[in-house]
């Protein structure tokens, strides 16, 4: 069966949504890394861990490998990190309009409670002012 593209994206968007994948996958940009120091670093339950490392492997994004009784997960291409920057450069954005317009809510409500107009809607709590 065909899968539309638009469908295939928000599958694997899909897959990303979870903090805990995004967080493995933030500690793999670096390199191979043990599964002792990802529950180490996420402070997550083994059980928990391990389900979110098979959907990551089974996706394909994240591939394992054993040495010994060392289990170490890596990204399983430069991509994946290339996204997670992405990412980033799209939240920091996003997050620095959202200042901006705080700030600017912030110094309207600054300048409206400081006009005569407000100042008297403030002294008279709405009373109608007689008219001249």
């Amino acid at each position: 069966m065909h899968v539309p593209l638009y469908q295939a994206k928000a599958d694997f968007f899909r897959m990303l949504g979870h903090p805990v994948r995004i967080r493995v996958l933030e500690l793999l940009q670096h390199g191979p890394v043990p599964v002792r120091d990802l529950l180490a670093d996420i402070d997550i339950e083994p059980s928990s861990l391990s389900q979110q490392l098979a959907v990551l492997r089974r996706s394909g994004i994240v591939v394992s490998t054993r040495e010994g009784s060392t289990v170490s997960y890596a990204l399983a291409g430069g991509d994946v990190a290339e996204l997670l920057r992405a990412a980033r450069r799209i939240l920091t954005e996003l997050l620095a309009g959202q200042n901006q317009l705080l700030s600017q809510l912030r110094q309207a409500d600054t300048t409206e409670t400081e006009s005569p107009a407000a100042e008297r809607l403030l002294t008279d709590r709405g009373s109608p002012r007689p008219t001249p």
